[in-house]
């Protein structure tokens, strides 16, 4: 099969790989633009990119999707599909159009559930036992297609967000395989508007830490928005990012106070008071401008003291 790939992070790349394992002929790879990254702000290349140009495959990165030209490119490519995988854009209906079986695409959450752009990260910190991925024929909403096929994943007890990305990316290339081989058998059906719910792009205002709710909840968080937005507070003066932590139930030991207060540093860990009088454990964490270390590190080289409190 001639197929039209468009997809842009680290996730979307084994979905390229499976496509090419298969045999399908991957006539054009679309991605999102390079981008200056980091504190050098050195150009860097999308992860779909350069796998592309590593496999001799033809890569196009246009700034607006929509811009009659790249319909027009996009056209010319003839081929039988277009498979979209973490693209970043929303298709118009002119580049819907342009191939005979139309655009499919591999969706991080059993829809209609968790449309929009962050659908592992909220399954994450909303607490969900079980997630997985969806193919769908596309249409011009938002995740709103028909859909093909799903298959339910699991959600680790301490998974972050990075990792079970990199599951559902397994999955998800899995599926979508199996999806293209059985294409003119399935039967699409109609998403269920009434059970659908919405998973917004995330903005580093959703990484600051609540430290009024229950430390469970706050737990989520820090697994949930990996690798941005972080969960993040304040000590000292300084912003601190929390890497790994875990709720514990409480101890003769602690000092009680008030949400956000440090209730102890005894035996190497660091245990802050949180709402409901809940505890949390930190276990590693990063001072900004400093390196990740574990609790037992910060509490020898910080002293923080019982009590003390993290903004």
């Amino acid at each position: 099969m001639k197929i039209v790939f468009m997809g842009t992070p680290q996730a979307a790349v084994s979905s390229l790989a499976r496509l090419l394992a298969d045999g399908h002929t991957v006539t054009a790879v679309y991605t999102q633009p390079d981008r200056p990254s980091g504190r050098g702000k050195k150009i860097v290349y999308s992860p779909v990119k350069e796998f592309a140009l590593k496999n001799h495959l033809p890569v196009f990165q246009p700034e607006k999707i929509r811009n009659p030209e790249v319909i027009k490119t996009v056209c010319s490519h003839q081929a039988d599909i277009s498979v979209v995988v973490a693209y970043g854009r929303i298709l118009p209906l002119a580049i819907l159009n342009a191939f005979p079986l139309g655009a499919i695409n591999l969706h991080f959450s059993l829809l209609p559930k968790y449309r929009g752009a962050a659908p592992v990260n909220w399954a994450i910190v909303n607490g969900d036992k079980v997630t997985g991925v969806t193919t769908m024929k596309m249409d011009e909403g938002l995740d709103t297609g028909d859909i093909l096929l799903q298959k339910t994943v699991e959600i680790g007890a301490d998974e972050t967000a990075v990792e079970l990305t990199m599951r559902l990316a397994e999955t998800g290339a899995c599926l979508l395989s199996e999806t293209l081989a059985k294409i003119n058998e399935l039967t699409p059906s109609r998403q269920d508007e009434k059970s659908a719910t919405f998973a917004p792009i995330l903005s580093k205002a959703d990484g600051r830490i609540g430290w009024s709710m229950d430390a469970g909840e706050i737990a989520a968080r820090i697994r949930g928005f990996q690798p941005f937005p972080m969960a993040y507070g304040d000590f000292r003066g300084s912003r601190l990012t929390l890497w790994k932590a875990a709720k514990v139930e409480s101890e003769a030991g602690f000092a009680l106070s008030s949400a956000g207060n440090i209730a102890s540093v005894e035996k190497k860990r660091l245990i802050v008071q949180c709402g409901n009088i809940t505890f949390l454990r930190i276990d590693e964490l990063q001072i900004e401008g400093k390196r990740r270390i574990t609790a037992a590190e910060f509490i020898n080289g910080m002293r923080p003291n019982p009590g003390e409190k993290l903004g």
